[in-house]
């Protein structure tokens, strides 16, 4: 390795203390006693030095360490972190790099214990799972082959749900699925219920597939019908109204299900003659056509500032483009590093080779700007930012394709049918939750506002992480408002809006997810999915005492939009939620205690 190399690789990125015990806890590659044999250093290098290694695929004379220094810059500075299978996988034995997958369901034995073994698998590389359950018959009804009484889609699913509570990701963490379900099928009202048995699904996300036809009979309280998937009869009629009120109050009470909204992810579909689009990743923002997978990465967007002094931030404009440039380009090495859990599973993703590029901080970028989160001038910048990024995202990806070629199945896709641009990514961006990347670039996730300014992160076995939001800090020694009695409230629960001595500017600049108004929620989520190809993971946080009306008016303020998919979450419906003020999931330690 060259002198220069060996400077650009020495970087050591500038990490929390949470960050630190995540990666002891989850990332870092370990010995067969379970102690670290690297650093977030070493981790950081085998990820570059993996996904530059594929250069070579393409150009034999290719420098891979120029692309090496490049990858690793971004993720050591924080600028960009690949999705957790990549950092954890990468340059290892497993090299499953991907997060996304969605796996078919057919209405067979066969099919549905097959997927059940290939969802283990995938699980067990650190991957997440969806499946449409559309095409199982209904309870009740006759199974030919032995004349026996079909259990139905919810009962197969529970056989899912057992299986990934017993498969632990690549041995960091438990899998996760996503449920989907058309609002046709008969049984509709079994699968909107499923979760509000105390402890069922645990490991489940649920979404009813809506049609635009269904939601305009809503609007009109009119009757529709459900449709035998095994033979295509009509089964029984009933009322859409009635359908959606059920589908809101189980909402309201449990979190689940949320809505996908079928007709919208099929017209924005790149590959209609690949077939239509079912289900999504656990998170909703991944649109995958049976067996296909996706690889995500996300742009820190507090590090895409500049500081201009006297307290004023502006938007890096070159920076951005600089940055998305070099990650395209890397997610699309992913994609030739990956070693696929199955075979289809590798024609599937080569044949589009889709790649899921977002954001993260971005509530933490509207702050140091000085602009609050639920307010016309940031819906403004939210779609100021993502025109942005898709654009160039889009420009990056076509200069790949003269490079290395379209994705194979460009012939009969809609780039083609239009007569526009050629790309080397049948989809190129993706607004993700960045969960655990958020911890480790120490920002806020994903578009989501801040959620409390001093909260319980539940996102390690039998440990909690509490979070402070340092800049909230800073903000408040400088304006001279700061105690340690301030900090104690808000570590309570306490509104910062509720405290008296706040300057009002600095309560509408920090504000946080309770504090925010659900159609805030629903315009911040549309203005990010206006310019983004696949589809954009928000939750509408509620408070604990918002109504099922107000549940109701998201849903259908999210399908008005333009959003693709929509999921509430009212405050404290579920015990050991990921995030709370409160610790839970039985951590045997609490950092308010």
């Amino acid at each position: 390795m060259g002198k220069r190399m060996t400077k650009n690789l020495s970087l050591v990125p500038e990490l929390s203390k949470n960050a630190l015990r995540l990666l002891e806890k989850r990332y870092l590659a370990r010995d067969a006693d379970g102690c670290p044999l690297e650093g977030p250093r070493e981790m950081l290098r085998r990820v570059a030095r993996n996904i530059a290694s594929v250069e070579t695929v393409f150009h034999p004379g290719a420098d891979v360490e120029f692309w090496e220094r490049k990858f690793y810059r971004i993720m050591s500075n924080l600028e960009f972190l690949p999705n957790s299978p990549t950092l954890m996988n990468a340059g290892r034995e497993l090299q499953q790099l991907a997060a996304c997958f969605v796996l078919p369901v057919e209405d067979s034995i066969d099919s549905i214990f097959e997927a059940v073994k290939n969802t283990a698998k995938i699980h067990q590389s650190g991957g997440g799972t969806g499946f449409s359950l559309s095409e199982l018959r209904p309870e009740g009804d006759i199974v030919g082959t032995t004349r026996g009484i079909a259990s139905g889609p919810v009962s197969f699913m529970r056989i899912f749900d057992l299986s990934t509570e017993v498969i632990r990701q690549g041995g960091m963490r438990r899998g996760a699925n996503m449920g989907v379900l058309n609002v046709t099928h008969p049984d509709i009202v079994r699968f909107i219920t499923a979760k509000k048995e105390k402890g069922a699904f645990h490991n489940f996300n649920l979404s009813v597939g809506v049609t635009d036809e269904f939601i305009e009979k809503v609007k009109k309280r009119l009757g529709y019908k459900l449709i035998n998937p095994r033979d295509g009869k009509v089964a029984i009629e009933v009322n859409a109204g009635e359908i959606f009120d059920l589908i809101v109050n189980t909402a309201w009470e449990t979190g689940d299900p949320g809505l996908l909204f079928i007709d919208r992810l099929n017209e924005t579909n790149p590959t209609p003659q690949l077939g239509r689009v079912e289900a999504t990743n656990p998170c909703g923002e991944a649109v995958l056509l049976p067996f296909e997978s996706c690889n995500l990465g996300s742009i820190n967007l507090v590090k895409m500032l500049r500081y201009k002094g006297d307290d004023i931030f502006k938007i890096h404009w070159d920076k951005i483009a600089a940055t998305v440039r070099v990650a395209v380009r890397f997610l699309d090495n992913v994609i030739e590093a990956n070693r696929y859990p199955l075979p289809e599973i590798e024609r599937a993703t080569r044949a589009t080779r889709k790649i899921g590029l977002g954001v993260m901080g971005f509530a933490d970028m509207l702050i140091r700007l000085g602009v609050a989160y639920d307010s016309q001038e940031g819906i403004r910048i939210a779609e100021e930012l993502m025109s942005y990024i898709n654009k160039v995202a889009l420009d990056a990806s076509v200069g790949l394709a003269k490079e290395r070629g379209p994705f194979p199945s460009y012939k009969g896709s809609t780039f083609e049918a239009n007569g526009s641009s050629i790309p080397r990514n049948a989809t190129r961006t993706t607004i993700a939750p960045t969960g655990s990347l958020s911890i480790i670039a120490d920002c806020s996730s994903g578009i989501e506002p801040l959620f409390a300014l001093s909260y319980i992160r539940n996102i390690l076995e039998k440990e909690a992480l509490r979070e402070t939001n340092a800049y909230f800090q800073e903000v408040a020694k400088k304006e001279g408002f700061y105690s340690s009695e301030l900090d104690i409230q808000l570590s309570k629960g306490k509104h910062l809006r509720e405290i008296p001595g706040i300057p009002e500017r600095i309560k509408c600049l920090f504000v946080t997810a309770h504090d925010i108004s659900p159609e805030w929620h629903v315009r911040m989520q549309a203005s990010f999915q206006k310019y983004t190809d696949n589809a954009v993971s928000k939750t509408v946080n509620l408070p604990h005492y918002a109504s099922p009306s107000d549940v109701a008016k998201v849903f259908l303020l999210a399908y008005q939009l333009g959003c693709k998919g929509i999921t509430v979450y009212r405050n404290l419906t579920r015990n050991g939620q990921p995030l709370a003020i409160a610790c839970g999931n039985g951590a045997k330690s609490c950092p308010y205690e």
